[in-house]
């Protein structure tokens, strides 16, 4: 999938779900992509991400679930992916918590090796697993602001010899439609 095409995807998905009449909220941010965590090995990418999306009202009774798609470019050339899943808020006082999990597709070369260690850092799959987590607040009555981490991987279900996966840590702004 070309950078051009997951530009298109998430624009024009957030763009035709994001109406008034469906309400809901759309989010954007700006991460530090390849962020070294104890979830990931070094890819050798780097640069920001510049993430957007659209979340549907709460579904699903007392569960409270969002639904949500998003995408993201990354500003060096390295990792870009579109994506849908689920997410959950918590409200603690002033602040609240927002897990989610979800699927992405991603445009990383099928194969790649470092060539300081000789370790395979390609992601295994073109499909991988998304969870994330955010803690927000409200700063206007339609306006939320969440610090987040957003972690790509297969969890070793769709390779099981390979798996370093990619964090990104940043920051986004909610505005509820």
């Amino acid at each position: 999938m070309t950078r051009k095409a997951i530009l298109a995807c998430m624009f024009a998905g957030v763009s035709l779900v994001a109406t008034p009449a469906m309400a809901g909220e759309i989010y954007g941010g700006i991460y530090a992509h390849a962020v070294d965590t104890p979830f990931t090995l070094d890819t050798q990418e780097s640069g920001t991400d510049i993430q957007a999306g659209y979340r549907l009202d709460p579904v699903g009774g007392p569960l409270r679930l969002q639904p949500y798609v998003f995408g993201s470019v990354n500003s060096d050339g390295g990792t870009d992916f579109i994506g849908a899943g689920i997410s959950r808020k918590f409200s603690l006082g002033p602040v609240y918590v927002r897990p989610g999990v979800g699927l992405v597709v991603h445009n990383a070369p099928s194969t790649r090796v470092n060539p300081d260690t000789g370790y395979r850092t390609d992601l295994g799959s073109r499909v991988l697993f998304e969870p994330e987590i955010a803690v927000g607040t409200q700063i206007a009555p339609r306006l939320t602001v969440e610090a987040s981490w957003v972690h790509i991987s297969n969890a070793r279900l769709f390779d099981s010899q390979q798996n370093p996966g990619i964090d990104m840590i940043g920051v986004r702004a909610n505005l509820h439609l």
